[in-house]
């Protein structure tokens, strides 16, 4: 079961760092933006105030932290919310890439369920 929750963990690290390289490198054509959709707005938004910047930047950081295996707890806990926002984008926004946007959201709850403990410490009562 182990590695199960490694080939996650490293899986989910790979396409944060690829898809955090590519916002400045372009190796990976991204396909243009349904037209009359919220998805240009809101990207163009996050693009112009700079905030895409930050969240690529944390992708990098995140990914390289999961796939060293070092602070795999900060990583999960620094990437968890751009998972939710990226499924949540392709879910209202885009309405389309459901694919791309489950296999992120099931690589994360694996490999969140391959650390127990911090499983265990974000739902313990106190």
């Amino acid at each position: 079961m182990n590695i199960i929750f490694l080939a996650a963990r490293i899986l989910l690290g790979l396409l944060f760092l690829a898809f955090g390289l590519n916002f400045w490198f372009k190796f990976i054509p991204l396909p243009p933006l349904p037209e009359g959709s919220a998805a240009g707005p809101f990207i163009g938004a996050l693009f112009a105030s700079g905030f895409l910047t930050l969240v690529k930047v944390l992708e990098i950081i995140g990914g390289l932290l999961l796939i060293s295996g070092r602070y795999v707890n900060a990583a999960l806990a620094m990437l968890g919310p751009i998972v939710v926002n990226i499924a949540m984008y392709h879910i209202f926004l885009v309405k389309g890439g459901y694919v791309m946007s489950a296999v992120l959201v099931v690589l994360a709850v694996v490999a969140l369920a391959g650390q127990r403990s911090f499983t265990q410490a974000l739902v313990a009562q106190k």
